[in-house]
């Protein structure tokens, strides 16, 4: 049972429940491209796809996504397999609260899979499920069933990540080795701290979000059905008279914060890795801290930046608007000290290095887009079209899975003890880093030209329709090709990763001179003395040769400690 419960144990398989939902995450994004380019192609052993299944592969992908890859690979995969050591502790503080965490997890992924198989299908309801639609069988195929499955497997979900965030934020606060203040930690886990902060608060109110949906279905309740309502000609009287805004601000309190439960971990992770390849400390390393905590903070006020169309007070819709252009201030100081560290530093253009490169290319052209619809007249128009699918799958979706790939290459030799080829890893970030940006930026222009995100194809429409988005057809068929090629480039990195484990360990203890405890030699470890940190992390010589990791008990020099 031991075995079971080490923390790096549970941190691989959290990882590896995110590598199954990856793929089938990304197969079904193929199948919907494939249909919006060629709506009358039949799908091998089915047929043609109805309009009813892509809305099931919409729902079903970006439930994928967003829960089980982008929130569960930075914050409980790799949190799991470095956390601990990162503060000098020998586990995590709940040891079987975090195996029960994970299984929860798999029984969630378990069931949410289960939809596909179900009486109707998968829900259609997206991920997002709003109501009334989705608080009723009648409103198409995968709302009965398929929708049942689909709450009860975002409730396991939730459950689990509140577990798991707890136990992180535990961990971080009592487990600390001595000498590990505050201000010493690596900005890797201040990001696991913010972004374990924010799950606690997001997925508890999402849970009670979930509790009264399976109310208003099963048990006759109205918190989010209107007294009447007319479902295909079908006319429904309830007891109650709620409103489906409820759930659009319950959902929403939760949707936005885990934007940045997504994001946080990568963030931090960049900062220390741009710091480590340019031999220098991240500029400014305390405000850093106060912006990510400040990111998360103000992270929980812009639900309502989702909610323009939604009938908003004007007041509340100017009220979220400025709260949104507040976070790029926070935001833009962490690009701007990212920038700064590297300055004139000629780092080190490793493969770890390229990807965290990536991460800040990709965050900022995600983000160039943001302040555009956190104006209130400008959402109107982009609202659900595809210049909104293209600001946060480059923000949030692509630029959080290189940090994914940076934490990979990153700490594959500490957790494997070999290598990954920097050639294939080269050649892996240059091929993603182009079809990255040649699937999702073409996205902003078919999104400018009117294209609603959720229709099942562009062809077939009434006249004023195709002359309104006919002349995005042809980037179509580009954007479907991109995204096919930038899938099949991912087989490099399995290649690499099967290649290398089947060889025997051939990395130094050590490989990147870091200086954080992760590193910290074996024997040191067990020798069993307690380890005592004597000095901040990323401290290195004026010229970059020599490197003070944190284990050590000499202090550096004064001059190789800049702030």
């Amino acid at each position: 049972m031991t075995r079971w419960i080490h923390h790096r144990t549970v941190g691989l398989g959290y990882l590896a429940l995110a590598a199954i939902a990856v793929v089938v995450g990304t197969l079904l994004s193929w199948v919907m491209r494939l249909h919006l380019t060629w709506p009358d192609w039949p799908l091998p052993l089915h047929g043609p796809v109805l309009p009813e299944e892509y809305l099931a592969l919409v729902t079903m992908h970006g439930t994928l996504m967003l829960f089980f890859v982008l929130t569960v690979a930075p914050q409980s995969g790799f949190s799991n397999l470095i956390l601990p050591a990162q503060i000098g502790a020998r586990r995590m503080a709940f040891p079987r609260l975090n195996v029960l965490s994970l299984w929860l997890t798999a029984a969630a992924l378990v069931t949410l899979l289960a939809a596909f198989f179900v009486p109707g299908g998968a829900p259609i309801s997206g991920w997002t499920a709003y109501p009334p639609l989705s608080a009723s069988s009648l409103a198409g195929p995968g709302e009965g069933y398929g929708m049942n499955v689909w709450l009860a497997a975002i409730g396991l979900f939730s459950v689990a990540s509140t577990i798991s965030a707890v136990n992180t934020l535990t961990t971080i606060v009592k487990l600390r080795c001595k000498g590990m203040t505050w201000q010493r930690l690596p900005l890797t886990v201040w990001g696991w701290f913010t972004a374990a902060l924010l799950s606690v608060l997001a997925f508890s109110v999402l849970l009670a979000a979930l509790l009264l949906l399976f109310c208003d279905r099963h048990l006759n309740t109205a918190f989010f059905l209107p007294s009447q309502e007319l479902i295909n000609g079908v006319l429904l009287l309830h007891h109650g008279d709620g409103s489906p805004l409820l759930w659009l601000h319950l959902f929403w309190f939760f949707g936005h914060p885990e934007v940045y439960i997504a994001i946080l971990p990568g963030m931090g992770l960049v900062s220390m890795v741009l710091g480590n390849f340019s031999r220098r400390r991240p500029v400014a390393y305390r405000l850093m801290i106060a912006t990510t905590l400040l990111i998360g903070l103000l992270g929980i006020f812009l639900w309502g930046h989702h909610m323009f169309v939604a009938g908003l007070n004007p007041f509340a819709g100017t009220a979220f608007s400025l709260s949104t252009m507040a976070i790029a201030i926070p935001a833009s100081a962490k690009v701007l000290s990212w920038i700064a560290t590297v300055w004139r530093s000629r780092p080190k253009l490793t493969t770890p290095m390229l990807f965290a490169l990536g991460f800040v290319s990709l965050f900022i052209a995600g983000g160039l887009t943001g302040p555009i619809l956190a104006q209130p007249i400008l959402d109107e128009y982009l609202h659900n079209t595809f210049f909104v699918v293209a600001h946060f799958h480059l923000i949030m979706a692509m630029a959080g899975v290189f940090g994914l790939f940076c934490a990979t290459y990153y700490w594959f030799p500490l957790v494997f003890r070999r290598l990954l080829s920097e050639a294939l890893g080269k050649w892996h970030f240059w091929l993603t880093l182009f079809f990255a940006y040649n699937t999702f930026l073409p996205m902003h222009i078919t999104g400018l030209a009117g294209e609603p995100r959720h229709y099942a194809q562009l062809t077939g429409l009434t006249p004023a329709a195709a002359a309104l988005l006919g002349s995005t057809l042809s980037l179509q068929k580009h954007i479907t090709t991109s995204a096919i090629a930038l899938g099949i480039v991912q087989l490099l990195f399995l290649f690499n990763l099967a290649r290398t484990l089947l060889r025997p360990p051939n990395a130094p203890a050590n490989p990147w001179n870091a200086t954080t405890l992760e590193w910290t030699p074996e024997a040191m470890l067990e020798s069993g003395s307690p380890l005592i940190v004597t000095r901040d992390p990323c401290l290195y010589s004026p010229d970059g040769e020599e490197f003070f990791p944190q284990w050590e008990s000499d202090s550096p020099p004064a001059a190789s400690n800049p702030e």
